[in-house]
């Protein structure tokens, strides 16, 4: 199901509509800075079921948590001040963040490794969607290979790689009409216009020292 949403002007009717769908373990389609992404609340273990099983990846890396704000990561992540003044200074934006989970994260999520990618897009639609949610969105991009008989491919890429590679143009959307054709999809919040078809950058910053796992969107370095 299509909901038109204006994203300077969001009714709060589809956002309680969709926070709603959210709470009751669905999977919803929405535009960010990058392209388009699918996500589920971070509370709702069925939700984090269908969107593993929907995306098809196995590396933890490809999934990202979407927050509205800076203090939200610190509920999840080990945040220092010179991470904080890193992500600070590249959000909101095309970054995601890979940082140490807290304790019993990893559980909530099923994550197979103590990292997270955590990220604050510039976007008003999942910005207003988180806050009326009440927490953060569990989310991957939303790839050609999710629509069934679609000849788009999941690599099955090692997840011990260091690097992640660029997802190709043609494997993202630009249209939310084209979404419709995904299974399993509960709602797709579109604004009207066509989403830019780009990736974000991944900056692993959960050691000592920034490592760029994945050249997107977002310059690195600045």
């Amino acid at each position: 199901m299509i909901e038109y949403v204006v994203p300077g002007n969001i009714d709060d009717r589809l956002l309680s509509k969709g926070a709603k769908l959210l709470g009751n373990g669905g999977l919803l389609a929405l535009p960010t800075d990058t392209s388009w992404s699918i996500a589920c609340s971070f509370t709702s273990g069925g939700g984090i079921k269908k969107l593993r099983r929907l995306s098809g990846e196995r590396d933890d890396r490809y999934f990202t948590l979407l927050c509205s704000d800076i203090s939200q990561f610190g509920e999840f992540c080990s945040l220092d001040n010179t991470r904080f003044r890193l992500i600070k200074r590249l959000s909101p934006g095309p970054y995601v963040f890979i940082l140490k989970t807290l304790l019993g994260t990893e559980k909530v999520l099923g994550l197979r490794r103590r990292e997270l990618g955590v990220r604050i897009p510039d976007h008003p639609v999942p910005l207003a969607l988180i806050k009326t949610l009440g927490c953060p969105l569990y989310s991957i991009t939303a790839k050609q290979a999710m629509v069934p008989g679609s000849e788009g491919e999941n690599p099955g890429l090692d997840p011990e790689a260091p690097e992640l590679p660029p997802i190709p143009e043609e494997e993202l959307f630009e249209g939310g009409w084209e979404l419709d054709a995904i299974d399993g999809l509960d709602l797709i919040l579109d604004p009207g216009e066509e989403q830019k078809r780009s990736f974000s950058t991944i900056l692993d910053i959960s050691g000592d020292e920034v490592r760029l796992l994945r050249q997107g969107a977002g310059a690195w370095p600045v």
